[in-house]
């Protein structure tokens, strides 16, 4: 059986045909999911993609977080389905609480579009087991509201419980604390990340690269081996 990966699409969503294609070229079925979904179509696992949902009014993700399709989203990544936060995802699920902390405007108020270079600190995610922990990838960052917040206690707990998953290396973009591109809830299945995996998965696009496949190669391993 084909492991089934929803991607959704809410108004201003961008990177959600990219997300699509990266799961068809790791071998899945990628099935689309619209904000006003009130069901899963008996998907595997989600990637909430990159854009700006809404137009980021109130703030970034805050208005997403309340679409229909996210109430399932929600009580199925509670559950233990895999959810992958991409970019303005990564925002959604801080604002859902299925991950800590907040999204800021980037320390410089500039937007910033660039090939980043990321250090894997967490590679038994379902969305990075295919990583190795010490591991430098290099895949494009674009955001406005990139830095990652969180008070001591919820930063020194990410640590101690190694739910840091990416770290950027060779100078922060953002201004993130601790340089924090990327983090995991306590159980692995669901992680959000500023950088777009989506972009470098075909050596025509993005870096040139294919760094960001192994993302989703990950959590298909993950679906089949569940299975």
């Amino acid at each position: 059986m084909t492991a089934r990966i929803g991607v959704v699409t809410f108004p201003g969503t961008l990177d959600d045909r990219d997300a699509l294609r990266a799961a068809r070229i790791a071998g899945a079925e990628p099935v689309s999911l619209w904000h006003r979904d009130k069901d899963l179509k008996q998907v595997d696992a989600v990637v909430l993609a990159g854009g700006f949902s809404y137009g980021d009014y109130l703030r970034a993700g805050a208005i997403a977080r309340f679409s229909p399709v996210m109430e399932q989203v929600i009580e199925q990544a509670k559950g233990g389905m895999p959810v992958l936060g991409i970019c303005n995802g990564f925002q959604v699920l801080t604002e859902t609480h299925l991950l800590p902390g907040a999204m800021l405007r980037n320390n410089h108020l500039h937007f910033v579009c660039k090939d980043q270079r990321l250090g894997v600190e967490n590679a038994r995610t379902a969305w990075t087991a295919d990583f190795s922990a010490g591991q430098e990838i290099r895949i494009p960052l674009k955001n406005i509201d990139g830095r990652y917040v969180a008070d001591a206690h919820t930063l020194d707990e990410l640590e101690a419980e190694g739910r840091v998953a990416f770290r950027y290396l060779g100078g922060n973009p953002n201004g993130s604390l601790r340089d924090i591109a990327g983090i995991t809830n306590a159980a692995g299945n669901v992680v959000g990340l500023m950088p777009h995996p989506e972009h470098a998965v075909e050596p025509l696009i993005g870096t040139g690269g294919t760094d960001g496949l192994g993302f989703f190669t990950s959590i298909l391993k993950k679906l089949v081996s569940a299975s």
